[in-house]
C-alpha cells in the first residue's frame, strides 16, 4: 500500500516544497505505471519481467543478443575480406581513384602515395558456402556454414570512441541509450534473478594497444538508469558486496530492504522521480543476486569437453574465453543482452605481432560459444554478433621495410562483421567491398541499417521504439536505418 503524503499547513511549505508536492498526483500515477509495467507479464514468448506493452511489435526470430565487440577495430582485409588484387599490388601506391576525397584519421591525413599491404597470412575457402577466412581464424573458419558475413558495413566516424558510441548508441557523442539498454527498456527480461543487460570486458595479456572501456559504451543515456548495463568484474567475484556482513542474517537483510523500500516508495510517491524506482529495483536485484551470481560463476558442473572447447583460458576470470562461457550461462538463465568487449585490436604498428595474439585469444572462444549455443538448442533464438567499430586501411601505416612494425590505420568505409543464429541466414556472404577492400560497392550496410536489423530480429520496429527526451522522440537508429532484408532467414 502506498503511504499517503503528510498534510502540512501552506505556511509551513517553501516554494520548492509546494511545487514538489503539487506533483504528488503525477508521482502516484508514475508509481502505478512503474509497478504495473515492472511486474509479471505473460507474453506469447513466455513469462517476462518489465518491458513495454505491445513490444515486441511482431513475432521475433531472436529473444536475446550476445554482442562480441572487438574494441580497436579488427582488420577486415587480414581476417575475412579476401582481395587477390591487394596481394597482387603489394607494395604499390594506392590508386587515387579508390580514395577520392575520403577522410582518414590524423595519423594518415593525406593517404596519397601510401603503399598497399597484402594480407599477412593466407586465406582459404571453407564449408559448402565457400566463405573466405584467414588462417588466423581457424576455429571461426570451421563453422563458416553457420555464419552470415556482412562485408559492406560502413560508418561515419574515424576515431575509436565516437565510432564505438555510434555502433552501440546510434550517436557519436555520449549520452544516448545503448543497444542493451533499449532492449531492456522495450522487452524487459526473462528473469528477475540476474540483470537483463550485462557487460564484461577483457584484454589480451601483455598487449600494448589496448583501448579504454568508457562507461558510456553500456549507458542507459536518458532512459532510467535501471536499464544501464551491469558490468561484471574480472576475478572470482564478478559483483561486489553480494555477501552479507558478519552478523547480518538473511532475515534481517530482508527486513532492512523492506523498510528501505517503503521509505523509497514514499519519496517516489512525493516527487515521481523514476530514479527512485530504479533504486528500489536495484536493491531487490542485488538481494536476489546473492544466490544467482555465485551459482552463475560456478563452473564445476560444466562438462569437461565443453570447457575444453572454449580453450585453455576458460577457467581464468577476466579472459575473453571465460567471458564467452559466462555469456552463454547468462542468456541460458534469462539475461536479454550480453555485451563482451575485448580490447587490443588497434594495430597501428603491431600487425605482425599482436594481431596473432588477438586472434589466438578470441578465435576459439567465439566459435565455441556459437557451437555451444547450437548444442543446447539456444542458437535458434539467440543472435550472436562479432565485429568492431570500423575496419583498417588496406594500405600500410609505418615503414614498408620494417615488417615487425607494420600497421594499418582506421578505416570506416568498408569492413566486415559476422552474425549467427537468431533469424539470420547461415552460410552466406552479404555485400561486397571493392577489389582493394577500400569502399563498400555492393549492398552497402550503414551502422544504422545494422541496428535496425538487430531490432527487427528481436521483433521490434526500430521506428516505433522511442523515448521522449527534451521535446524529441529519440530512438536507437536516430532518424535513419533500413532493415537489411537480404540476411533474414
Amino acid at each position: 500500500m502506498i503511504p499517503q503524503p503528510m498534510i502540512l499547513s501552506p505556511d509551513a511549505l517553501s516554494r520548492r516544497e509546494f511545487l514538489g508536492r503539487s506533483a504528488t498526483g503525477l508521482g502516484a500515477a508514475a508509481l502505478s505505471y512503474l509497478l504495473a509495467r515492472d511486474g509479471y507479464a505473460a507474453t506469447a514468448e513466455g513469462k517476462r519481467f518489465g518491458g513495454l506493452p505491445g513490444v515486441p511489435h511482431f513475432a521475433p526470430k531472436a529473444k536475446r543478443v550476445i554482442y562480441l565487440f572487438m574494441n580497436g577495430a579488427p582488420t577486415h582485409v587480414d581476417l575475412y575480406d579476401w582481395k587477390p588484387k591487394l596481394k597482387e599490388m603489394h607494395g604499390q601506391p594506392v590508386p587515387q581513384e579508390y580514395l577520392g576525397d575520403r577522410r582518414f584519421s590524423s595519423m594518415t591525413a593525406d593517404p596519397k602515395g601510401k603503399l598497399l599491404l597484402a594480407p599477412i597470412e593466407p586465406f582459404q575457402q571453407h564449408g559448402q558456402s565457400g566463405a573466405w577466412v584467414s588462417s588466423l581464424m581457424p576455429h571461426v573458419a570451421g563453422m563458416a556454414d553457420d555464419l552470415c558475413f556482412v562485408k559492406s558495413l560502413h560508418t561515419d566516424a574515424v576515431n575509436h570512441a565516437p565510432a564505438i558510441s555510434l555502433v552501440l548508441s546510434g550517436a557519436q557523442l555520449p549520452g544516448r541509450p545503448t543497444l542493451g539498454a533499449w532492449l531492456s527498456y522495450g522487452l524487459g527480461s526473462e528473469t528477475e534473478e540476474l540483470p537483463s543487460f550485462v557487460v564484461m570486458t577483457s584484454l589480451s595479456k601483455n598487449t600494448s594497444c589496448g583501448q579504454i572501456f568508457y562507461e558510456f559504451y553500456w549507458s542507459s543515456g536518458f532512459l532510467p538508469t535501471r536499464y544501464q548495463g551491469v558490468k561484471f568484474r574480472s576475478g572470482n567475484e564478478p559483483v561486489l558486496y553480494l555477501s552479507n556482513p558478519n552478523g547480518l542474517s538473511a532475515e534481517v537483510k530482508r527486513d532492512l530492504l523492506d523498510d528501505v523500500a517503503r521509505l523509497n516508495e514514499m519519496k517516489l510517491h512525493d516527487c515521481g522521480d523514476p530514479e527512485i524506482a530504479t533504486r528500489i529495483a536495484q536493491y531487490e536485484m542485488s538481494y536476489r543476486m546473492q544466490t544467482s551470481v555465485p551459482e552463475l560463476a560456478d563452473l564445476s558442473k560444466e562438462p569437461a569437453d565443453v570447457l575444453e572447447s572454449y580453450g585453455p583460458q576458460v577457467r581464468e576470470p577476466g579472459t575473453f574465453a571465460h567471458n564467452c562461457l559466462m555469456a552463454r550461462r547468462l542468456i541460458e538463465r534469462g539475461s536479454r543482452c550480453v555485451q563482451l568487449m575485448h580490447a587490443g585490436w588497434d594495430q597501428h604498428n603491431s600487425l605482425t605481432t599482436e594481431l596473432y595474439t588477438q586472434c589466438r585469444d578470441t578465435d576459439q572462444p567465439s566459435a565455441a560459444l556459437v557451437q555451444d549455443l547450437k548444442r543446447l538448442g539456444l542458437l535458434e533464438d539467440t543472435l550472436v554478433v562479432w565485429g568492431g567499430e570500423f575496419g583498417r586501411t588496406p594500405f600500410i601505416q609505418g615503414n614498408f621495410n620494417d615488417r615487425p612494425r607494420w600497421g594499418r590505420d582506421h578505416h570506416p568505409y568498408a569492413y566486415t562483421v559476422w552474425m549467427a543464429g537468431g533469424g539470420v541466414k547461415p552460410g552466406i556472404t552479404y555485400g561486397e567491398s571493392d577489389d582493394l577492400g577500400i569502399n563498400a560497392i555492393s549492398n552497402p550496410v550503414h551502422i544504422h541499417d545494422l541496428q535496425a536489423t538487430l531490432l527487427h530480429l528481436l521483433g521490434i520496429d526500430h521506428t516505433r521504439l522511442t523515448f521522449r527526451f527534451q521535446g524529441r522522440d529519440f530512438r536507437l537508429t536516430d532518424v535513419h536505418g533500413d532493415v537489411v532484408k537480404g540476411i533474414l532467414a
